[in-house]
C-alpha cells in the first residue's frame, strides 16, 4: 500500500553540512555582490550583509525592503555559483539509501534559490527521489519561517498538514511547521528539544530508527 506520508526536507545543514565550505562561499559572494551593486567597500558591504541577515533573517529580505533597484533573482543567481560544488559538499554516503527507505513522497522545501538546490540534489545523487523542489522563488521571496511557503506546499500537493513531516535544522522553521499541524524532526547535535519538536536526530540517517514516533 502506498504511504500517505509526505516528507518535507530542508536542504542546507539537513541533507548536507553547509558550514565548512558552502555557507562561507555564499557569504563571500554576497559581500562581493553588495560591493559591486551598492558601491560599497568590502568592510561596509560585509557589515550590511550581516546586519540584514540578523534583522530580517536573510540578507535578501533586507535588499528587497531597502534596495528596490536590486533584482532578487539576479542577486540569488550570482551569489549561488559553485564551480567546485562536488568538492565542497559534506554529506553522509547513506543518504540515498535512507531516502529510498522512507515510505511516502519526498519534497524539498528550502530558502535557497532553485538552481542551487537542484545542483546540490544532483551532486548528492538524490534528485530523482524528490517529487518537487520548492524554493524561495516559488514562495514569492517570502522564506521560512513565514507560513506562506508551507501553505503553498500543502496546496500544490493537495496534502493535509497532518500528513506531512518537516525535517529541518532550524527551530524557527520547525515552530511554524508545528503550528500549522505538521510533525517535526529537528536535525541537531543538541541534547534537549523544545515542545514543538517531535523527534530529534543527529543525522537524517537516523530517521530509520524513529518511524514509529512519526
Amino acid at each position: 500500500m502506498k504511504s500517505s506520508r509526505v516528507w518535507v526536507f530542508d536542504l542546507d545543514n539537513t541533507l548536507h553540512n553547509a558550514v565548512p565550505h558552502i555557507f562561507p562561499h555564499i557569504s563571500r559572494a554576497m559581500t562581493a555582490y553588495l560591493q559591486t551593486h551598492l558601491g560599497l567597500d568590502q568592510a561596509a558591504a560585509n557589515t550590511l550583509r550581516v546586519h540584514y541577515w540578523r534583522r530580517y533573517g536573510a540578507t535578501l529580505l533586507g535588499l528587497i525592503r531597502h534596495h528596490p533597484q536590486i533584482d532578487p533573482r539576479h542577486f540569488l543567481w550570482h551569489t549561488h555559483q559553485f564551480p567546485q560544488l562536488h568538492s565542497m559538499l559534506v554529506f553522509e554516503r547513506g543518504l540515498r539509501g535512507l531516502l529510498r527507505y522512507l515510505p511516502g513522497k519526498k519534497i524539498l522545501f528550502s530558502n535557497a534559490p532553485e538552481h542551487y538546490a537542484r545542483w546540490v540534489l544532483q551532486a548528492l545523487g538524490v534528485a530523482d527521489l524528490f517529487a518537487d523542489v520548492v524554493c524561495v522563488e516559488r514562495t514569492g521571496f517570502r522564506p521560512k519561517p513565514a507560513a506562506h511557503g508551507f501553505r503553498h506546499v500543502f496546496h500544490v500537493h493537495g496534502i493535509r498538514p497532518s500528513q506531512a513531516i518537516m525535517v529541518e535544522d532550524d527551530l524557527d522553521n520547525l515552530r511554524t511547521a508545528k503550528r500549522l499541524g505538521m510533525r517535526t524532526v529537528w536535525v541537531t547535535g543538541a541534547s534537549k528539544s523544545p515542545p514543538f519538536v517531535d523527534v530529534r536526530v543527529k543525522s537524517v540517517l537516523r530517521l530509520r530508527r524513529t518511524l514509529n514516533k512519526l
